[in-house]
């Protein structure tokens, strides 16, 4: 038979794993480097699965929106470099999935 206090402990700790799972099915990656002109994209999920369809959106520092556009199968998307200086790129995957990256001004 179990005490009280080992089935709140048991119990706290259920919850807890519940909890990290739903966060963790929420969790999309965007990472962003530019080369020659042009800013490259890579969205993917942390099992490897390419964020596929995902919406990118790419803001200024006055956080105006300069452009959006879709992940190819790959998970990624590449456009001219709108403006010099720190851009936040937003991916939305659908579900719930987002997340940003900040490629600095010193990157491109």
């Amino acid at each position: 038979m179990v005490n009280k206090s080992t089935f709140s402990a048991l119990l706290i700790g259920l919850v807890v794993c519940a909890m990290a799972g739903t966060a963790q099915a929420h969790k999309v990656n965007v990472f962003a480097y530019a080369e020659d002109g042009t800013i490259h994209t890579e969205s993917y999920f942390p099992d490897g699965k390419p964020a596929a369809g995902g919406t990118i959106e790419v803001y200024d520092q006055a956080k105006t929106r300069l452009l959006e556009g879709k992940t190819d199968r790959e998970g990624k998307f590449s456009f001219p470099i709108p403006k010099r200086e720190d851009l936040t790129i937003v991916i939305n995957a659908g579900m719930g999935h987002r997340n940003e990256y900040t490629i600095r001004q010193d990157e491109m």
